[in-house]
């Protein structure tokens, strides 16, 4: 796993960045009303650019965190991530 951004929440929304080989962004993952089952709890901003989601969920352990989907037409396909707690902040962690 490759920690990719670190955030600090502030209210209901995370601030912070996320850092790869192809962006480099300061990010805000706003919590958004829900119309269906399937929509996002979050939608994810660079700036008033819109670059992914995401869905609160549960580990099986009972730690809460969020599932994070990211897209940019730099990436060859869509990252998959989770923003978990970690020391007091929350951390951005990718794996393949």
């Amino acid at each position: 796993m490759a920690t990719i951004g670190t955030f600090t929440k502030k209210d209901a929304t995370y601030q912070g960045t996320i850092a790869t080989l192809t962006l480099k962004a300061k990010v805000n993952i706003t919590p958004v009303a829900r119309d269906n089952d399937k929509a996002p709890d979050f939608r994810v901003y660079a700036g008033s650019a819109e670059i992914g989601a995401a869905w609160s969920t549960t580990a099986k352990n009972g730690n809460a965190y969020l599932s994070v989907k990211l897209d940019d037409p730099s990436f060859a396909a869509a990252i998959f991530a989770r923003l978990v707690e970690s020391d007091g902040s929350h951390v951005l962690v990718w794996s393949r």
